[in-house]
């Protein structure tokens, strides 16, 4: 059994969570800069098994496309590319940022970690993959 990959893409950062091999739970594993993604994600690859890829589709709250959206287009192309065996989803991401804000103040983290754009990242894809989780 694989584990599912979630990936919160940004411009400077990527949020990266995990499951465990039942996919029953969505864990935090890190944040690497977005240049460094797919080098990461090809040693992480190497010794794990994935078999699906979840990357937050960036969206406006009506919908429409936002200015993260090409990005985000571009890093699916990317990964199909380098992982071409790993399906990638989009999975609607509007509101993951707040609520990892808002999961991070309600558990106590201080005001100085909660400031740590990183760990928001981390938190938000674990969010992102919890979400879908609950919906498959």
């Amino acid at each position: 059994m694989g584990r599912i990959l979630a990936i919160d893409y940004g411009k400077k950062r990527c949020g990266i969570a995990v499951t465990d091999p039942l996919k029953l739970i969505a864990t935090g594993l890190r944040t690497v800069l977005s240049h460094e993604l797919i080098p990461f994600l090809k040693n992480y690859l190497a010794t794990e098994t994935v078999e699906r890829i979840v990357i937050g589709d960036p969206r406006t709250l009506e919908g429409g496309a936002s200015d993260a959206t090409a990005l985000v287009a571009e890093c699916i192309r990317i990964l199909k590319k380098n992982f071409p065996d790993v399906p990638v989803m989009e999975v609607d991401e509007r509101f993951t940022s707040r609520l990892a804000a808002a999961s991070l103040l309600a558990s106590g983290v201080s005001k100085s970690k909660r400031r740590d754009k990183a760990l928001v990242d981390e938190v938000s894809a674990t969010i992102l993959l919890q979400g879908y989780l609950q919906s498959i």
